[in-house]
């Protein structure tokens, strides 16, 4: 029987039987990988028992790489027991400042698959005394190693991993460079985020994407010409990332600081002849559910709408003025009044004569008609006056009018 029909028919005593005794190393190392797949299994206490016992004694590096895997595949406590044997320590309910020496100790083992999963265990134990040796691996001849050990330091996010991570941005290994790009961004500081600058012209489509991503964390306008240069990047996930990263910033700066960042966004945007943000700034706020993306999106679609999306814009701002944020409400209102038009004229009216509306969105829209409409908003809102009984679209009402000529 294959090994692909022992995995199949969940035989693993039969596999760990093939892991153990065959002669051909290359079918010892594939059981091995294939064990890792039964971490629900009945038998997973023998799987691991024999992984390790293999991880320690296989004369085959190949071997004991899979077996490795596996056991990193299998779960925390399945590494932990190959560590702990190998560490000379029994790790039992131990604190997580003995788990986190013992992988600290693995990081120096000879088979570079142990030192990956090494890494992968300090990270998830977030302890941040193992930075320092976490960044000593950066130098690993192994760029899987060298990678594990990035993602390690930035899940843990302790600023002594700046330098060392900043000097793998230049790794000539893509993956490296990707995963220290994502740490930086996770650390955050000033001079993780800076570092971060140049590699929105990354050879590497992922690094450049992971890294503009990061721009959203900035808490100034320092990226702002990065990002807008990204939005005519030859990969659409990357322009997409930038849009993204683009409302992030926005809601990340201090308020004080926001109306100027967002005025350079808009003369920075002016400044491109690649204007497709504006399906995803209409997506972000369609589907955010953190009220200062949903403002800074409203805004931002009020002064960088082109022709052809101005419908879908138009009515995606509508919907906006019945957000739960009432600042949000009121952005789309700002914008739909920065719009203009006779379509913006007509939605605002299908809202004001839909009594089933919020009446916070219909106060809105009365209001915003007042900056927009003509003679036909006049004549509805002075009807409106005699019929509502709601203060607030009332108290709307009577402003709106006196911008539009008066009642009749």
């Amino acid at each position: 029987m294959s090994l692909y029909q022992l995995e199949r028919n969940g035989d693993v005593q039969e596999l760990i039987g093939v892991m153990r005794r065959s002669d051909n190393p290359e079918l010892r190392a594939r059981a091995a990988e294939l064990l890792g797949n039964f971490d629900d299994h009945d038998d997973r206490a023998d799987v691991v028992n024999a992984l390790v016992s293999v991880a320690e004694a296989d004369d085959s590096a190949a071997v004991t790489a899979a077996a490795v895997d596996s056991l990193d595949q299998l779960g925390g406590d399945a590494i932990e027991r190959l560590i702990a044997e190998m560490a000379g320590i029994d790790m039992g309910e131990g604190a997580d400042w003995m788990k986190a020496q013992a992988f600290a100790k693995a990081l120096d083992a000879a088979v570079p698959e142990l030192r990956m999963a090494a890494a992968n265990g300090l990270g998830a134990l977030e302890q941040a005394d193992a930075v320092p040796k976490l960044v000593e691996r950066f130098d690993d001849p192994d760029p899987r190693v060298r990678a594990r050990a990035a993602r390690a330091c930035g899940q843990i996010a302790d600023s002594r991993a700046t330098d060392g991570l900043e000097g793998l941005l230049t790794d000539s290994n893509s993956k490296v460079r990707r995963e220290a790009a994502e740490a930086l961004g996770n650390v955050g500081n000033r001079q993780a985020l800076s570092a971060l600058l140049p590699l929105y012209e990354d050879g590497d489509e992922r690094v450049r994407r992971v890294a503009v991503g990061a721009f959203g964390n900035f808490p100034n306008a320092q990226p702002v010409e990065y990002l807008v240069a990204s939005l005519t990047d030859d990969a659409p996930a990357v322009r997409r990332t930038a849009v993204y990263s683009l409302v992030e910033l926005l809601a990340n700066v201090p308020t004080d600081q926001s109306h100027e960042i967002r005025e350079t966004v808009v003369e920075q945007l002016s400044e491109t002849d690649d204007r497709n943000v504006v399906v995803p700034l209409v997506e972000i706020l369609e589907e955010s559910q953190q009220a200062a993306q949903q403002r800074n999106t409203a805004w931002l679609l009020g002064r960088v709408t082109e022709a052809e999306e101005r419908e879908r814009v138009v009515d995606a701002l509508v919907e906006a003025l019945a957000a739960d944020d009432r600042m949000t409400g009121q952005f789309a209102a700002t914008s739909l009044a920065e719009l203009g038009g006779e379509a913006v004229e007509d939605r605002l009216l299908d809202l004001v004569d839909d009594s089933d509306a919020p009446e916070e969105a219909r106060a809105q829209a009365v209001f915003t008609l007042g900056k927009v409409g003509g003679e036909r908003a006049r004549q509805r809102i002075d009807a409106l006056l005699d019929e509502t009984e709601s203060e607030e679209i009332r108290k709307r009402a009577f402003s709106a009018i006196s911008k539009l000529g008066g009642r009749g």
